[in-house]
């Protein structure tokens, strides 16, 4: 599912400066495109219009945080991989060596989640435009353009548009992949080692070109998935490539210290069988029901107990789900708690941690139903939501609300879809004369929240739905052997009277939803913000 893939982990760029409901798009999507669009039956045309460009300051390691021109010039899918070729403008001044903190190159399809990072070398260096220096620095001069080349993965056939993320000015989407025969031609004579010198910049109009590195047999990229978390006050579910997880929470499911199920928690397991059976993948029939505790208690005790609760779902799931399935019964006790207890939440941490889950593999053949739909219960926190990649747009819309706190103003922008997931931006903008280091929430303000959907400095972030009590958190790309990166722009020190646009990726909700309430940390909810395709 998650691998590291020889010739086919992204660095930072460096410059010298869901999940019961596996939906697919099909006509259950179509439908809703020509409603709310009119007679269009399908995807809106892919169409190719390079340079798409983006502007904006993003954030450097020395505090010289600098407005910045990124343009895509072309996203080509050969034989062995997919090439990106892109140019870089700083637009303001600054000075010596900077490195750019944005989050790693990446191209994600936001239909599927699957996510592709760069090729890098054994020493962590990139594939493509070689740095003059062999350091992963490249030189920059004022209003000179940088032209870059970057190998990605060979993205398969079938993905036609991706969503592109790394460049510190938020989320691209809409990135259509071109078929070609070839590459393109190598610089014929790269300029870039003969201008290393702030003192020798190129002649006026001249860009900078490089050595162009194709990947070799030292050559690996991460690829992943897209993790997504939804959570209702009776289950939660995560999204992880193919495989879905429901967790339903014991507190509803068994009295204290009990493995029997409460009549509550039957009906919830009936219901949970019904989807089951349509949603799990019929060539992997296998369903896991895995048991856990918290920590209170010896191992001992508390192995024996998650099985033991395990083993009462499972009789009932056998009873309700029919013929067709393996069912297979885990208890890992007090080993995996998803949420950290012992502090000042200690007691929502603890019921987190006592749950019950169905793992599986997920049929993404299956279209969701009206009779799938479990608004009363909240158990389509499963459901995933798809429409078509959102289309290519520099404008993030007008302000819908906005808010300042402790020098700091947000401004909340329009969610937007993009396939399975809805984008979030925000602009931060420090109003004093210091610099600031914002507090922007994570775990310390999600009383009991899994920990690992938490984490980042936009991890306080959540997406509420107020008529189904779902609610969404910040999705994770999973790299797989617990390395995981947040769908979110990182904050840094924000410099004195500078504008930040930061975006935030959640799973998106169902297509009749046309507001949700954001809540954003430390600077409260803002209600009924926009839901826009």
């Amino acid at each position: 599912m998650v691998r590291k893939t020889p010739l086919a982990a992204a660095a930072l760029m460096v410059s010298g400066s869901l999940l019961l409901s596996g939906c697919t798009v099909t006509a259950d999507i179509s439908d809703w495109w020509s409603e709310t669009f009119g007679d269009a039956s399908g995807p809106p045309e892919v169409r190719e219009e390079f340079p798409y460009v983006r502007e904006g300051r993003i954030f450097q390691d020395t505090g010289q945080d600098t407005e910045m021109r990124f343009s895509v010039t072309g996203l080509e899918r050969t034989d062995e991989y997919t090439v990106m070729y892109y140019e870089i403008t700083y637009l303001d001044d600054f000075s010596g060596p900077n490195r750019n903190l944005s989050m790693a190159h990446t191209l994600v399809d936001p239909l599927t989640g699957r996510v592709y990072r760069q090729f890098l070398d054994e020493n962590g260096l990139k594939y493509g435009s070689e740095s003059p220096n062999q350091d992963g620095l490249y030189p920059v001069h004022d209003g000179v353009t940088n032209e870059y080349v970057r190998y990605f993965p060979r993205i398969p056939d079938e993905v036609r548009q991706v969503t592109f993320v790394g460049s510190g000015l938020g989320a691209m989407t809409g990135i259509p992949i071109q078929d070609v025969e070839e590459e393109r031609p190598d610089p014929e004579s790269p300029n870039g080692p003969d201008h290393l010198s702030l003192d020798d910049p190129p002649p006026s109009g001249e860009n900078l070109t490089f050595a162009n590195r194709r990947p070799d047999g030292d050559a690996v990229a991460d690829e992943g998935w897209v993790q997504s978390f939804v959570d209702s006050e009776i289950a939660s579910t995560t999204r992880d490539g193919d495989r879905e997880i429901i967790s339903l929470h014991s507190d509803v499911m068994f009295e204290f210290d009990r493995s029997d199920l409460t009549e509550e928690a039957e009906e919830v397991v009936r219901r949970a069988a019904t989807s089951l059976a349509a949603n799990v993948d019929p060539d992997e029939p296998t369903i896991t029901i895995i048991g856990h505790t918290d920590g209170i208690g010896d191992d001992a005790y508390n192995d024996r107990l998650s099985v033991q609760r395990a083993e009462s779902v499972r009789d009932l799931l056998a009873e309700e789900i029919g013929p067709g399935f393996t069912l297979e019964v885990e208890g890992r006790g007090k080993k995996e708690p998803i949420a950290r207890e012992g502090g000042p939440d200690d007691e929502q941490a603890r019921a987190r941690n006592r749950r019950v889950e169905f793992s599986y593999i997920f049929n993404d053949t299956t279209e969701a139903t009206e009779e799938e739909e479990y608004d009363d219960d909240g158990l389509n926190t499963a459901q995933r939501n798809v429409t078509w990649p959102a289309p290519y747009d520099d404008d993030p819309g007008s302000v819908v609300a906005e808010r300042e706190q402790d020098g700091i103003r947000l401004e909340v922008y329009p969610l937007r879809r993009d396939g399975a997931y809805v984008i979030g931006t925000v602009a931060l903008t420090n109003t004093t004369d210091a610099p600031l280091i914002p507090e922007m929430g994570g775990s310390d303000v999600v009383a009991g929240g899994p920990e690992q959907f938490s984490k980042g400095t936009l991890g306080g972030f959540q997406l509420f739905e107020p008529e189904s009590g779902l609610v969404r958190y910040v999705a994770q790309m999973d790299f797989g052997e617990g390395r995981y990166s947040s769908f979110a722009e990182e904050v840094h020190v924000l410099q004195p009277g500078n504008t930040y646009n930061l975006v935030a990726v959640f799973p998106a909700p169902a297509t009749s939803v046309e507001e949700l309430t954001l809540r954003a940390g430390p600077f409260g909810e803002f209600e009924e913000v926009p839901v826009e395709y």
